[in-house]
């Protein structure tokens, strides 16, 4: 194959939103370090301390993530004590995901590096533009791209 056939990576949306999203998590790990937390941590007690006590597969939904990869990130917070799992209430099968006082008070900790991550971010990008990626962002998570026929979820 020639260099002339090669895709123009450049031009792989997949791969910018990925090198992007991986730049800005590092930038927030950072911050959120001191309270012994990393982005996605954050964002996981973040949900169920504005959401309340949900399944698994309801978080996971919310955080546009998949199920296994949220089950691998709830792991170290049960461990720690930070949020509880217990059977669901509605359906015994599945697993509800409770945020503890723990959790609470490390979410309230970690709540300066994350504004101290938001308003350094602001300051770089422009609170404007900054605002703007979030919104465009959320619509492309909302967005119903269309599957590959004979792959569903």
């Amino acid at each position: 194959m020639t260099s002339d056939a090669l895709p123009r990576l450049e031009e792989c949306t997949c791969l910018a939103v990925r090198q992007a999203a991986r730049h800005i998590s590092q930038f927030y790990d950072q911050r959120l370090a001191a309270a012994g937390l990393r982005t996605t941590q954050y964002s996981i007690l973040g949900k169920l301390r504005r959401l309340g006590p949900m399944t698994i597969n309801a978080l996971a939904d919310e955080l546009v993530m998949d199920r296994t990869t949220l089950g691998r990130n709830i792991l170290p917070l049960e461990r720690e004590g930070l949020i509880s799992v217990a059977r669901g209430r509605a359906d015994r099968r599945s697993k509800e995901l409770r945020l503890t006082e723990v959790g609470i008070e490390r979410l309230r900790a970690a709540r300066a590096g994350w504004s101290e991550a938001q308003a350094r971010f602001a300051a770089a990008f422009g609170d404007e533009r900054a605002a703007g990626l979030r919104a465009l962002l959320r619509e492309v998570s909302a967005t119903n791209l269309p599957a590959v026929s004979g792959v569903t979820d």
